[in-house]
């Protein structure tokens, strides 16, 4: 028995650690170099309008060639952050929140919010958020707000583009 409890206790010590690292370090990992590289082009709390997608575009992950993507990459270390999404002549768009941990704290789309403006406050918990106003509450400080949006046709995207840089993401403080 003496000869088998080393061997079983380091077995049970490494897949302590390889469950660390694949489903509790992993998402956080990734989650933080997306946000980073978002953030290269506008820094945090600043909407971003990527262009339409093409067969090239590999950013983060393969996008779809039909949605037109916005995205905040915010950070909530100084307070909350407001994010003011505007109504846009498209068959379906939608506002996601992601965490720290690529974990999806609120999703709304144009069906929910009756095609009015969404207007929301991604804040930590316990961080002031003004009356009145939706407080999306996530785990952790950084995360990326992402609005996508159905462009049924390449020729309607100059619309769309113009009515989705309306949206905005800023820090509340």
């Amino acid at each position: 028995m003496r000869r088998w409890l080393f061997p079983l206790l380091l077995g049970l010590a490494l897949a302590f650690v390889g469950y660390q690292v694949a489903l509790v370090q992993f998402p956080r990992v990734l989650m933080g170099l997306a946000t980073h590289r978002i953030a290269k082009g506008t820094g945090y709390n600043a909407m971003f309008a990527a262009p339409l997608s093409t067969d090239k575009a590999r950013a983060i992950v393969r996008p779809s060639p039909d949605l037109a993507y916005s995205s905040c990459p915010f950070d909530l270390s100084n307070g909350p952050v407001l994010v003011d999404v505007a109504p846009v002549p498209a068959p379906y768009w939608s506002l996601s929140i992601f965490n720290s941990r690529t974990d999806v704290a609120y999703v709304r789309n144009n069906i929910d919010a009756g095609n009015q403006p969404i207007r929301i406050a991604i804040a930590r918990p316990g961080q002031p958020v003004p009356d009145g106003m939706t407080a999306v509450r996530v785990d952790g400080t950084t995360g990326i707000a992402l609005i996508r949006i159905l462009v049924p046709d390449r020729a309607q995207f100059a619309a769309i583009d113009a009515a989705r840089k309306a949206s905005n993401c800023k820090a509340l403080s």
